[in-house]
């Protein structure tokens, strides 16, 4: 058994590889393409709808919720980014419940991605509400001394973002090896289970924070120290 999807490797030339977490990312993307075209081909606005645009509409509503929560702003202008992330890890980490497939959330270099696509949307976010000047003057404060510091947070919450997805993936992939090996017949259903609880924990945490880090870089401090 691979730990890690990385590791399983079809076809390799110089620096391309097609490995295990390629092949299921583009399984876990046909799945939800698929999906949202199931769903929204026949959205409807009337009074009766389909069990699937109910399911979508809970969806939605539940992520604008804790979006709004984790940010104190409006959060439609935040749903595409982070609703896409938070299903994206949901379903890879549900799917690792089916014998064969391994998340890529269990790689470090998808994790690292997602980690690198909230790091770059921080500053998007923060340019777009505040402009580049007042973005900028937010590294300065409450010092200039400050800057380097305030570079390296920016830097290390990124990279315990990547490490935290991928290091709770893996140790949960590693107990469950290591459990089947010593209780083959009941360690199965209870670590299918488990794996699915953390699945979903995991992917609500690692959206949570990115909602979190987002709203931190829209906070703007004037010369005087306020917020503005």
């Amino acid at each position: 058994m691979e730990i890690s999807p990385d590791l399983t490797v079809y076809f390799s030339y110089e620096f391309i590889k097609l490995n295990d977490t390629l092949i299921f990312t583009w399984i876990v993307m046909f799945i939800l393409v698929a999906f949202s075209w199931l769903v929204t081909r026949r959205v409807t606005s009337s009074s009766i709808i389909s069990d699937k645009q109910n399911f979508l509409e809970i969806l939605v509503d539940g992520l604008l919720t804790q979006i709004e929560g984790a940010t104190n702003q409006h959060p439609e202008r935040f749903l595409p980014l982070l609703g896409t992330l938070f299903i994206f890890i949901l379903v890879s980490n549900i799917l690792s419940a089916v014998p064969g497939f391994s998340p890529p959330t269990g790689s470090l270099s998808t994790t690292t991605a997602f980690s690198l696509i909230v790091f770059l949307a921080v500053p998007y976010y923060g340019i777009k509400e505040n402009g580049l000047v007042n973005y900028l003057k937010s590294y300065v404060q409450p010092s200039p001394l400050m800057l380097p510091f305030n570079i390296i947070g920016e830097v290390s919450r990124t990279f315990a973002l990547a490490v935290r997805l991928f290091g709770n993936i893996l140790s949960g992939t590693m107990m469950g090896a290591i459990l089947l090996v010593i209780m083959p017949l009941l360690v199965p259903v209870i670590m299918q289970l488990l794996g699915l609880l953390i699945g979903v924990v995991q992917a609500y945490i690692f959206t949570v924070l990115a909602a979190v880090f987002i709203a931190a870089g829209l906070e703007v401090h004037s010369e005087s120290g306020q917020k503005v």
